[in-house]
């Protein structure tokens, strides 16, 4: 067999497609002089002449165009096999923005922390180490800040770029009812989801309009306090209106006099992320008190929100209770505080694969406030019975609401 035959097999193996492969053999071997001519110039079949594995210029530019083509046939072949559906290559400007802003959004919750380490270590081992201890200096006397209101930025709640990230899903908050804002408030966040989009783009910028539907309210996410430690970083959340989840840094809102204040708690937590998938409509609700306890203590207002479409965001893989995968995210989560759910969705230019969140909308619905008298020293009787009916609170938005988003009659929540 000739060089060029050989290097066309070589290649049908490379593809793993015979039908590739014949196409490509057969169409060089075409191209190549064949070695009964050989016989006829006078010489040994053994024993072929350099011309004659010489290519007509126009007859490389046929094998090359050619061997494009079968290129390309195998790659779209190999995508159907495996599946991948990849993004139209003409989309409108806007859906691009869409996609980038969210991206940004997602680097930050995932990296943007660790990026933000390396940099201050790196600015510590450089010879602009004096920045480095001037920052850290800074970070002692501003480290009661995360708990005392945080330090928000309406430039940054309204960066245009949260308008592309709000249209991407799209989200929209709905008002069940108006709240008086001489009271401060806690809203209770369901689902917490996997990424709790939904909470952050109604209460941590102003893309949905928070500020005009609730007027005289100031809405804060309270977020695990591991993150207020993190240079940099810190000063990012915050300026979004991210608020650290410790106890003193609620109850610093909700004694605020004058009222006005909105702190926003997703009450299943971490642990409820791990059971975030399409169709979930478990809430980790029957043994979370502590946050009615506070409400009482300080006399705020419980507002119950639900998120429909939360849960649509991420797939998630198996991981039942019991499982291995299921115990060792239990030990990490009880190790560092943070969970872990192994999560993929679709990727910047194709929809099978990635971190992406699905395009599924997001409608979070606000309930009726639930008053509350102030009680600074609650018996657990006091407790059971607000927390009795605040579920009840809960299951009426979901109720009145599931159908005009998807949801059939016979769906209901499950509290665990």
């Amino acid at each position: 067999m000739t060089s060029r035959a050989l290097w066309s097999c070589e290649l049908a193996r490379n593809t793993r497609n015979r039908a590739a492969s014949d196409l490509v053999h057969n169409t060089l071997l075409t191209l190549i002089k064949p070695q009964n001519s050989l016989k006829s110039a006078g010489r040994a079949p053994h024993e072929p002449s350099i011309n004659s594995f010489r290519l007509r210029k126009s007859e490389c530019k046929q094998s090359l165009c050619v061997c494009v083509c079968v290129c390309v046939r195998v790659r779209a072949r190999v995508c159907v096999e495996m599946k991948i559906e990849f993004a139209p290559v003409r989309l409108p400007l806007r859906r691009r923005l869409q996609t980038a802003a969210v991206v940004q959004w997602v680097f930050s919750f995932l990296a943007l922390a660790q990026v933000c380490l390396a940099a201050f270590v790196l600015l510590c081992l450089s010879d602009w180490w004096i920045l480095a201890a001037l920052y850290a200096g800074w970070l002692y006397l501003d480290r009661d800040t995360p708990s005392c209101g945080g330090r928000r930025s309406h430039w940054v709640r309204s960066w245009r770029m949260w308008t592309y990230f709000r249209d991407y899903f799209p989200i929209t908050l709905m008002k069940t009812a108006d709240l008086d804002p001489r009271y401060n408030y806690l809203f209770g966040f369901h689902p917490h989801g996997v990424l709790v989009a939904g909470g952050f783009g109604n209460f941590c910028t102003e893309a949905s309009g928070f500020s005009r539907m609730f007027p005289g309210l100031t809405p804060y996410l309270l977020m695990l306090p591991f993150w207020f430690r993190v240079p940099f970083f810190r000063e990012y959340i915050m300026s979004g209106g991210l608020v650290s989840s410790e106890k003193a840094s609620a109850s610093y809102l909700l004694s605020r006099p004058g009222g006005g204040q909105a702190a926003v708690i997703a009450v299943g937590g971490a642990p409820e992320s791990l059971d975030a998938r399409p169709g979930a409509l478990t809430l980790q609700l029957l043994q979370r008190k502590g946050f009615i306890k506070l409400a009482l203590k300080h006399g705020a207002w419980l507002v119950p929100v639900f998120s429909f479409g939360e849960n649509e965001l991420f797939d998630q893989m198996e991981n039942p209770t019991g499982s291995a995968l299921r115990r060792m995210q239990d030990l990490l989560q009880r190790i560092m505080g943070v969970a872990l759910p192994l999560f993929h969705a679709r990727g910047v230019f194709q929809y099978s694969f990635g971190l992406l969140p699905y395009r599924k909308p997001i409608h979070t619905v606000v309930g009726r406030a639930i008053p509350v008298s102030q009680n600074p020293c609650p018996s657990k009787d006091d407790i059971d019975a607000l927390h009795a009916l605040y579920m009840e609170g809960l299951t009426q938005v979901f109720e009145e609401n599931k159908e005009n988003y998807g949801l059939s009659q016979d769906k209901h929540l499950n509290f665990i």
